[in-house]
This record gives C-alpha cells, structure tokens and sequence, in this order.
C-alpha cells in the first residue's frame, strides 16, 4: 500500500497495531511514522518496529494519509486541538478510543473531516486482532478498503452500524482482560492441585484457543459443542454443574453489560 500512516500516540495499543503492520508487511515500515510523549518510548518503538517516531504531533498530522488517532478518550479533544488545523481535507482519521462518537470526532475538527471509528484488541501484536470498523458518510470505498487492508494485516474485521459500536468494547475490546482471568483462575487452580505453573498456563491457554477456534470453523453451537464435551457421568458435567451453580454465565453478563453501560455514557460525554 502506497499511503503513509501516522500513529498520533504509541501505547499498547498503537504498538500493537503497528507490530502486526509491520510483520504482515502490508505496509513498508518507512511508511510508518508515530508519536510518543517519552524519549524512551520513542527510543524503543524506533528500535523495536523501525519506523519513524518523534514528538511533534503536528508534522505527523501534517503528512499521514491515513491518521490513527491512538491516544486516550480523555485527551482527544486536546490533540484534535492541536492538530486540527494541520491535516489535509483528504486525510482520514481513525479513532481507536471506546465511546468516542463520529460526530464528536467532526464537531471537534469543525469541519467534515473523514473519519473512521474503530475498535481494535490487544491480539493484534501476535496477529490474531479482532478490529470493528464504522465510517462517516465522508469516507469513500476505496478509503475504508484501505483501511480494512490495515487492520486485517493484524487479524480481522468487522464494518458495523454506529449504533451498535458501544457493545463491541465488552465483545472483542476488552474482553480479552476477562479470558486472561480465566486463564489464570484455571491455571491457580491446577497450581493448587500440585500442577507446574508454566505448563498449566500452555495447557489452559492452548485450551482456550482451540475451543475458540472450534466455534469459528465448525460452524456448530457453543451449546453443541459444550455438549460434546460431557459424557453422561462424567468429570466435564460435574464442573458445568459446579460453575452453574457458581453463577459463571451471569457474571460473565454482568462484566459485559457494564462494560456497555460505561462505553455508551463514553459516548454521552458523561
């Protein structure tokens, strides 16, 4: 892809976004370019990805095609300020931050900027991404077309209707936090049974890959599938039972729905 990317911030989440880029090679890495507040964060990402990496938000804003825009909620309004009136009409900005509304995007630009609301996961730096994608009515085809070329180098994509944008957070944003607890939760239970540590965490971790990847290519219910597992009797049923009982599936509702509810007062301002 002959375009230039900017990454206006280089956390976690922008590290991993470019991790993936750079790896899948679909875009050369002296296409690349960042910001990062700390000399030592520009340190490590040049040396680590080596792509371009400064300190001045404006003259990233200033040449990227396409913008992401990898800061926290809370400052947006802020680097928007700051870089406003340095991007070319034609440049497309991709948010990345939960609750932040198209509309809030252009009213903060004040002007119809073309922009691209997105929420895209931690898996992306090994490649395994889950990125939702909802444009404004200014982004053209071939620009959201290139912008799916991006973010499925790290994984895979969704384009949705805004409308359901603030949901995705529980989904695929930061529902990887709630699968590493219960990797963890099994792995300390098999530590408290004698189990080594490392090796729980393979077995747990492997685990949960393969049942994940059991839904997505069998085509079979996660209901069917829980089913196959448990022998009339057997161990499997006991502990179905047991997290039942324990009330696995509601909290697991809880988490999400207030995940939700913080995502959609994100989105009022609040």
């Amino acid at each position: 892809m002959n375009k230039k990317i900017g990454f206006l911030g280089c956390g976690q989440m922008g590290q991993a976004m470019i991790h993936g880029m750079v790896k899948a090679g679909v875009v050369p890495a002296n296409q690349i370019a960042a910001t990062a507040i700390t000399d030592e964060t520009i340190d490590f990402v040049a040396e680590e990805y080596g792509i371009n990496i400064t300190s001045d938000n404006k003259k990233l804003a200033q040449e990227s095609d396409i913008l992401f825009l990898a800061v926290k909620p809370y400052i947006y309004k802020e680097v928007i300020e700051e870089i406003k009136d340095e991007i070319a009409k034609d440049t497309v900005v991709v948010t990345i931050a939960a609750g932040v509304t198209l509309e809030a995007t252009k009213k903060a630009f004040g002007f119809n900027v073309k922009v691209i609301r997105s929420m895209p996961n931690t898996p992306s730096l090994v490649g395994a991404g889950m990125s939702v994608l909802c444009p404004n009515e200014f982004v053209t085809k071939e620009e959201l077309a290139d912008v799916l070329e991006i973010v499925e180098s790290f994984g895979e994509a969704e384009v949705i209707a805004e409308k359901l944008m603030d949901v995705v957070p529980s989904l695929s944003g930061s529902s990887p936090a709630f699968v590493y607890m219960f990797i963890e939760a099994m792995t300390d239970s098999a530590v408290q049974q004698g189990f080594p540590r490392d090796k729980a965490y393979k077995l747990a971790s492997q685990a949960v890959m393969g049942a994940a990847k059991m839904v997505l290519e069998s085509g079979k219910h996660p209901g069917q599938l829980k089913d196959d597992v448990c022998t009339p009797g057997g161990v499997t049923i006991d502990a179905v039972a047991a997290l039942e009982e324990s009330g696995l599936r509601s909290s697991v509702i809880q988490g999400m729905t207030a995940c939700t509810n913080r995502a959609r007062e994100l989105s009022k301002g609040e």
